[in-house]
């Protein structure tokens, strides 16, 4: 068993499929981000299952024999907990639990299990308390025997570690508390955002894991959380920040994931609203990422749905000191250069160097580019105050000046 700080690791399997919509190089790249998950979560993976299917089976996710092979492999090693890479219908959940006879849980669960560890402020606990009930009120009838068996551990946290409740009218009566008391919050939140006076307001936004909190305390000079790990930052942080002697606010907001659960992009709403009420984003992109632009597309996708894609952008690539492309054999006369083999400069020349001139390549660990980086950040900013307050134009030289 590994230790590391003293944490005993849970012994852990995936389960995935491959489907007419998720290719094999899909599948895989989900399961290792869904094995990053684990290991943030306190997890390790022994082993990986992947099926070939049309469809996830309706009553057990994977097929029969697979299952059998899953089953076998269970015992004979001693894994504690199975988890599938797609959220399980109750139904699903409740079979698997059966046949396996270990802990059960699915990638929103999992998510779930994270918040719930990196939450701090009493707002983030509620809302990640609210996200628990809402996603296992569907689930009651067979979560409860199952928590009574096993308690603890991965997706075990929060409400999972209270008192067993088979009223479903406690838990519903529990999610209509939260709800309030989040509705409070946010109104509070939503008068704090209004006191903030008439300064432009910036907010880091990005995949989980990309550099955003990095980038937040070499920017602002605090000393926010950040480390290797998914979700590292659940909390909200506003900075005032200044560059030249153009002064701004500078918000680090919850990273995005693919396959985000709903639950969350609901509880999450207020925290959400730095996204819909800044002034300027700054999406940060993890470059070293071999699917970065997959990233993109899902940070474009919930800035949509939470109606803050029509904000003004600067896209960040982030980590260039980490990138390295694939290198193509000089002997290898089969294999085409694709994506994978770019090279930074190759980059810059593709649509990312063009998106209106707002782009840039940067390491926020290694402050490499951060001249030009700052300098993008103070124009910026500069057009959006002059452009509100004209007559404060002269306050702010159209050449930056550090």
């Amino acid at each position: 068993m590994i230790e590391e700080a003293n944490i005993e690791y849970e012994r852990t399997i995936l389960i995935g499929l491959v489907t007419q919509q998720q290719n094999e190089d899909k599948s895989n790249e989900y399961l290792d981000e869904l094995e990053f998950l684990a290991y943030t979560a306190g997890g390790e993976v022994y082993k990986r299952f992947v099926q070939k299917m049309t469809a996830p089976n309706p009553k057990t996710f994977i097929g029969k024999g697979k299952m059998e092979e899953v089953q076998a492999y269970i015992a004979q090693h001693g894994i504690t907990t199975a988890i599938f890479d797609d959220e399980l219908s109750p139904a699903q959940q409740k079979n698997i639990e059966k046949i396996l006879e270990c802990k059960i849980i699915d990638r929103t669960n999992l998510i779930l299990d994270i918040f719930a560890q990196r939450a701090q402020t009493s707002y983030a606990r509620t809302q990640v308390e609210l996200a628990q009930y809402e996603y296992l009120l569907p689930r009651l009838a067979g979560m409860w025997t199952h928590l009574e068996r096993q308690k603890g551990g991965i997706g075990m946290r929060g409400p999972g570690e209270t008192e067993i409740e088979t009223d479903r009218r406690i838990v519903r009566d529990r999610i209509t508390l939260l709800k309030q008391k989040i509705k409070k919050i946010d109104k509070q939140m939503e008068v704090q955002r209004g006191n903030r006076g008439a300064l432009v307001r910036v907010a880091l936004v990005g995949y989980t894991n990309v550099g955003k909190s990095t980038l937040m305390n070499v920017i602002s000079k605090s000393d926010v959380f950040a480390e290797n790990k998914l979700f590292a930052t659940l909390d909200t942080t506003v900075r005032k920040v200044v560059i030249g002697n153009l002064p701004f606010l500078l918000t680090d907001t919850v990273g995005f994931i693919r396959k985000l659960p709903t639950q969350l992009v609901d509880s999450f709403k207020g925290t959400l609203d730095e996204v819909r009420e800044a002034d300027l984003l700054l999406h940060v992109v993890d470059i070293s990422h071999e699917s970065f632009e997959d990233h993109i597309a899902s940070v474009g996708k919930t800035l949509d749905e939470i109606g803050a894609s029509d904000k003004p952008v600067i896209m960040v690539f982030n980590k260039i000191d980490a990138y390295e492309p694939e290198v193509i054999d000089e002997d290898d006369l089969i294999t085409e250069k694709t994506e994978v083999h770019y090279t930074l400069d190759e980059w810059k020349k593709t649509w990312m160097g063009r998106v209106d001139g707002d782009a840039i390549f940067i390491s926020a660990l290694q402050k490499e580019n951060f001249d030009e980086f700052r300098k993008l950040v103070y124009d910026k900013v500069r057009d959006i105050h002059v452009t509100r307050f004209p007559y404060n134009s002269f306050l702010y030289p159209e050449e930056y000046v550090e």
